[in-house]
């Protein structure tokens, strides 16, 4: 049976597939970094509505714990705020037991009535009185049910993500490789945690001259060592620069008029959790040195090996 290709659509080719998922036009007309050092990508997305595109769960879960914790403070101070207001306007006689003489005193006795009920604590030194007051108590009791809930799942969800922290070196190098050169650049996991079956995707990105034209090219480097089983102390990352390279024979002026850039991926397995993490990062050509390479982080000691982290991106010129 012959399948016939729809009229209008070319087949994909192999090249098609390098672009990292960014897409043919953007690779071709953008000339800024497509991955940030950070591992965020470098994209403006517009158009969308403001409630389309905003997700509370993803946002609860991806903010700073800071900013977090002071949501959901606001969010404990605010919905008692509320409520105490609601009993305050009930009237004198809401809340029985209140022996508040002034407005303020009336409205700190509500507030304080609000946060017993919101958390379940009940002293029992105030009582709603009347429908309203009791419709009031109702629904907050229902509110505070939820949100208590909602909130230990928030923070159960936050504590249980995989995540990794793995630092990157500031720079990358062109060093000395047994009889030529490499270009590598050093990582190492800041946690506590041990990470397995680590894995290394190097993809260089460069504007290239095919047929007249100048088009953004990705060729995927070959690693010394793409992957390693554990990952306790630091890795340097070494792609060898030899004839099959498409860094073979080139030059530091050459790399920058080709708007370089060299995007990792770092994929592993937590061994606590047993889930899978990723990170990304990118070096542009600009923060790539020449003739240098990775000063020793190792320390001696009789106790085991040791690194200095704090030599992570510490470089040495090469004579």
């Amino acid at each position: 049976m012959m399948i016939r290709q729809k009229a209008g659509r070319q087949p994909r080719t192999e090249e098609d597939t390098r672009d990292l998922g960014f897409g043919s036009r953007v690779i071709q007309q953008s000339h800024e970094r497509f991955v940030n050092r950070d591992g965020s990508f470098n994209v403006s997305r517009t158009g969308f509505s403001p409630f389309g595109s905003f997700s509370v769960y993803h946002t609860l879960l991806t903010m700073t714990w800071r900013n977090f914790f002071l949501l959901l403070v606001a969010f404990y101070f605010g919905v008692n705020f509320i409520f105490a207001c609601g009993y305050f306007l009930c009237g004198p006689g809401a809340l029985v037991g209140s022996r508040a003489l002034s407005a303020p005193d009336r409205f700190m006795e509500a507030f304080f009535f609000s946060v017993q009920t919101l958390a379940t604590i009940g002293y029992g030194g105030l009582s709603p009185s009347g429908l309203a007051a009791n419709v009031l108590v109702t629904i907050q009791a229902l509110i505070g049910g939820l949100g208590f809930a909602l909130a230990t799942g928030l923070v159960f969800a936050r504590f249980s993500r995989p995540a990794a922290n793995i630092v990157f070196s500031e720079n990358a190098v062109m060093a000395p490789y047994r009889d030529a050169t490499a270009f590598e650049f050093r990582i190492v996991n800041e946690r506590n945690n041990q990470l397995v079956e680590v894995h290394a995707t190097v993809v260089l990105s460069r504007m290239e001259e095919h047929g007249g034209r100048r088009l953004r090219k990705f060729h995927e480097l070959n690693l010394e060592r793409g992957a390693v089983k554990l990952f306790p102390l630091h890795w340097v990352v070494v792609h060898p620069i030899d004839h099959e390279s498409p860094l073979h024979n080139v030059t530091p002026e050459q790399l920058a008029a080709s708007d370089a850039e060299f995007i990792v991926l770092i994929s592993g397995v937590d061994e606590t959790s047993s889930q899978s993490v990723h990170v990304r990062s990118s070096y542009k050509h600009s923060e790539i040195v020449w003739g240098a390479k990775f000063s020793d982080i190792f320390l001696p000691s009789d106790a085991g090996l040791r690194v200095d982290l704090r030599k992570l991106h510490d470089i040495e010129m090469v004579d």
